[in-house]
């Protein structure tokens, strides 16, 4: 696949459809909030969620 084939498929993939039809996407990230909250850091600390996409984590935190 090209470049922009791959560009284009998932441009496509995002405008067509909602976050609930992709399956990476979870209503609730609890594994990924298990995970974190693990490691009992402060609230002040940085996070960055690489390739999260769609992901409802951020809004977890915020």
């Amino acid at each position: 696949m090209k470049n922009t084939d791959s560009k284009n498929h998932w441009e496509k993939v995002y405008e067509t459809k909602n976050p609930d039809q992709v399956s990476w996407t979870q209503q609730i990230p609890q594994t990924s909030l298990d995970f974190i909250s693990s490691f009992g850091l402060t609230k002040d600390v940085k996070i960055i969620d690489v390739g999260g996409g769609d992901s409802k984590l951020v809004d977890y935190f915020a």
